[in-house]
């Protein structure tokens, strides 16, 4: 017998998550453009937030981010940890919650892997097995 848990677990997360998952993601991106950083490393780039997955209990946020021009954002992880106690404050106020999220930043790869899936699709052998059948 399949408890009501379990199958909340596999239909996804719930509107709730979905909506301050958003809301975080708007907010963070808003202090990530607007705060100087006394953070060498962050202070010269321009970070960007693609996705926050929050959990069901909306007290851990797993935030994907960027960094534009499609630099490597792993040196900077790091440095956005460092941060986080600072970022998690800032949204505080915000967001109307109870309690603000811990927030762990992870690189979101979806752009590295669509770029890679893009350059295999156009590679010569896969264009050539694509192409119009020839009849000899």
């Amino acid at each position: 017998m399949k408890h009501s848990n379990d199958s909340k677990a596999a239909a996804g997360p719930s509107q709730r998550q979905l909506r301050v998952g958003e809301e975080i993601r708007h907010v963070l991106s808003d202090i990530l453009m607007r705060t100087e950083f006394h953070d060498p490393l962050l202070a010269r780039e321009h970070l960007t937030v693609s996705e926050v997955r929050m959990s069901p209990d909306l007290k851990h946020a797993l935030v994907f981010a960027t960094v534009l021009g499609q630099k490597d954002i792993r040196p900077l992880l790091p440095a956005l940890k460092r941060v986080a106690p600072y970022l998690r404050a800032q949204m505080a106020p915000r967001l109307g919650l109870r309690v603000a999220p811990e927030l762990k930043f992870v690189a979101d790869e979806a752009l590295d892997e669509a770029t890679r899936i893009n350059k295999l699709l156009h590679s010569p052998e896969v264009t050539r097995d694509l192409g119009p059948d020839k009849k000899d």
